[in-house]
């Protein structure tokens, strides 16, 4: 049950969403300062945007022109009714209008699992062995896919020739010939000889360490895993015990000596067996055996290769994992401003004399114009800047020694409240709850690429 609980392992050393052509920067080269018991997941850190507002002119600086008419006087004579004088006459300012557009988000492509309409990200360590497998992951455009192939390997059937036994000898004695007769003899001569007392020994058993205790950084083997493919490496530091041996030895008591022992020469009558003839040999030549074995030998191993999706040849069978190149477009805005074509201006007219016995008009102060300045108007226009690129880093996860089924069951409850789908409630870190806490990430900004302690502490679960 509790290894049904790892079952997605967080694999690459990259993010899962990571953009094409945008770097990803490795902060993983060296492994956390963790404690005994403590694992973690290499996990993508979201590229951070900043607003950038800017002011543009909708409406560029002009004039307005305002004409205070001519002062006259009225007398009766007979003169000259209307003096020559010039007239002012407004000619307004002519506008056009100028439409500018403006990029307020840039635009993107990353690779996705699937189709090119999917939201599910690729992870990049399957857009690398894609690359490496045949697939022209650089030269792709926007809505190209790939497909994974597996070629099965192939055997041929030889058969070989094989010594089942070497070539020998085989070697027949004939024995001596003996016959008896009786004799006295001297069975022993007199003799001095030395007689070995053994050492004494005893038993003893001691207990000596063989290896002191030590902690080691081993791949982990369980952490919350990212879904389909991970981000990165699990490394978790295991604590390794002292090593002792339990080693029995014999300690001596007493040494070994030796003491003299006098033996008198011992006679008796015997029957002695006497030569007749030496024992001899004959030899006779065993040839080697051989037998013929079959047996299969691989000609060519089994191979992943990715080609375009759909296209056609013996490439082997599919495997099910296609990933695709999404464009998301830039986000454009347009303004309109008015601006200014001709600015307003003043003619003057000439008006000639007129003469008449009536009464008459006298200028008393000419015509003239007043002018006030009408500022310009602007508007704020807001865009989305990048400032950092997405990064890959070490992050505390959980693992077999800090997770059980009651927690899981925790985070599940707590993404349902959130609004997430993380299917039942059964303690069991599926596909379907990967994918909600996936979603829950991405949309609070946080590092994704498996079950961090930063997201648990979002969902308000102590880890």
């Amino acid at each position: 049950m509790k290894k049904n609980l790892f079952k997605y392992a967080v694999l690459g050393a990259f993010a899962s969403t990571a953009s094409v052509g945008i770097a990803m920067e490795d902060m993983t080269n060296v492994l956390p300062n963790a404690k005994p018991g403590e694992c973690y997941a290499k996990v993508v850190i979201p590229a951070q945007y900043r607003t950038e507002s800017s002011t543009i002119i909708v409406k560029e600086a002009s004039e307005r022109v305002k004409i205070i008419p001519a002062k006259y006087e009225t007398v009766e004579e007979r003169v000259l009714v209307s003096e020559a004088g010039t007239e002012l006459r407004v000619i307004p300012a002519t506008f056009g209008t100028d439409t500018q557009t403006y990029e307020v988000s840039p635009a993107a492509s990353s690779w996705v699992m699937g189709s090119a309409g999917s939201s599910v990200g690729a992870d990049s360590a399957l857009v690398a062995m894609a690359r490496a497998s045949g697939a022209n992951i650089d030269a792709a455009r926007p809505g190209s896919c790939f497909a994974e192939h597996f070629s099965a390997p192939s055997y041929n059937t030889v058969t070989e020739r094989i010594m089942v036994s070497e070539a020998s000898e085989e070697i027949k004695l004939t024995p001596a010939k003996y016959e008896w007769a009786e004799q006295r003899v001297m069975v022993a001569p007199a003799s001095r000889k030395l007689v070995e007392v053994p050492a004494v020994f005893e038993t003893m058993q001691e207990r000596v360490k063989v290896e002191d205790a030590k902690t080691v950084w081993k791949a982990g083997r369980g952490a919350v895993e990212k879904i389909d493919h991970g981000t990165g490496d699990i490394m978790c530091l295991v604590e390794i015990p002292a090593v002792y041996k339990t080693l029995t030895k014999r300690v001596l008591k007493a040494p070994a000596s030796t003491k003299v022992m006098e033996e008198p020469a011992r006679y008796e009558t015997i029957r002695v067996r006497k030569l007749v003839a030496d024992a001899s040999e004959s030899r006779v030549a065993v040839p080697a055996q051989f037998k013929n074995v079959t047996k299969r030998v691989m000609q060519s191993g089994g191979s992943h290769t990715w080609q375009p999706k759909g296209a056609r040849g013996d490439f082997g069978k599919l495997t099910g994992n296609v990933i695709c190149l999404q464009e998301t477009p830039a986000k454009m805005a347009s303004v309109s401003r008015k601006v200014v074509k001709t600015p307003a201006s003043v003619k003057r007219v000439e008006i000639p004399a007129k003469y008449e016995t009536k009464r008459v008009r006298r200028l008393l102060e000419d015509a003239k114009e007043m002018r006030t300045a009408i500022p310009a108007v602007t508007d704020t226009v807001s865009r989305r800047v990048q400032v950092t690129s997405d990064r890959l880093e070490w992050r505390s996860v959980l693992c077999e020694t800090n997770m059980s089924t009651s927690m899981i069951q925790d985070v599940q409850r707590s993404l349902a409240s959130a609004g997430y789908t993380p299917g039942p409630i059964d303690g069991v870190l599926g596909r379907q709850t990967m994918v909600a806490i996936e979603r829950f990430q991405r949309a609070r900004g946080l590092p994704t690429g498996g079950l961090t302690m930063d997201t648990l502490n979002k969902l308000g679960i102590k880890g």
